[in-house]
């Protein structure tokens, strides 16, 4: 397996056994391509037509479409809950509140905490979900109830993280977010649903069941799949039509 050696590579032996795995879940399950332990959060990367799948024990791997592992790299001890990929740098969120941007060529770190004075993050809602729109990142918080169902929208500086605005929109138990065709997909683990989020209108236009399993991370390529990170240890790959979207 071609690898880049980054100063923190997980072990060859780790990967030698999440290969064989791929190997034998791709017979038994045609939609799963990858295992990624504790999947928390999947983007793919239009530059390199590759998917970022991050694990929340503080690693993340590089993958093919296909599912084939190129790379994993250990960035340290963050709960790593999601992902957004972009030509020269891969954003992560943090559960607790913050983002870490990662160079994609020198792997240079930078941790940048979330400051709001109009959001308070408290225990057990947490930070699950990532994307970005235009200059803004826009983060889904975990919560059990509609009324603290909410996205911030955050300005990342080169030393700062700020909260500009919050939206509720009303998905409870959100793990996922992306952007895409000028609308929101929230991902919902309250009752494996995908919702079709209007920004503009501020409302739920569709609702979408998924297949059952611990959706944590969602993504789209440029040919009409969709991607979905799982927590029990999977990349899943659809079509948009499988879905009925």
């Amino acid at each position: 397996m071609k690898q880049t050696v980054p100063k923190l590579l997980l072990s060859s032996f780790f990967l030698l056994s999440i290969t064989a795995c791929n190997a034998k879940d791709s017979n038994s399950n045609p939609n799963k391509i990858a295992s990624i332990p504790e999947a928390s959060g999947i983007s793919y990367c239009n530059n390199t037509n590759t998917l970022m799948v991050a694990n929340d024990e503080g690693w993340y791997s590089e993958i093919t479409p296909s599912g084939k592992i190129i790379s994993e790299y250990k960035l340290g001890k963050y709960d790593l809950e999601g992902v957004f990929c972009e030509n020269e740098v891969i954003t992560f969120a943090i559960e607790d509140g913050a983002l870490l941007q990662v160079n994609r060529k020198s792997m240079k770190k930078k941790l940048l905490k979330v400051k709001s004075e109009k959001f308070k993050l408290n225990r057990p809602m947490g930070i699950e979900g990532i994307t970005k729109i235009g200059e803004l990142y826009y983060l889904a918080i975990q919560a059990k109830k509609k009324k603290d169902s909410n996205l911030l929208l955050v300005k990342a500086g080169a030393n700062y993280a700020k909260v500009i605005d919050v939206i509720n929109h009303r998905v409870k138990d959100s793990s996922a977010l992306e952007y895409k065709d000028k609308k929101l997909y929230i991902v919902s683990d309250d009752k494996d649903k995908l919702y079709i989020y209007d920004l503009k209108q501020k409302k739920i236009l569709k609702k979408i069941k998924l297949p059952k399993f611990a959706q944590e991370g969602i993504t789209f390529d440029n040919e009409g799949n969709l991607f979905l990170a799982d927590d029990d240890g999977a990349v899943m790959k659809y079509t948009l039509k499988e879905l009925g979207i």
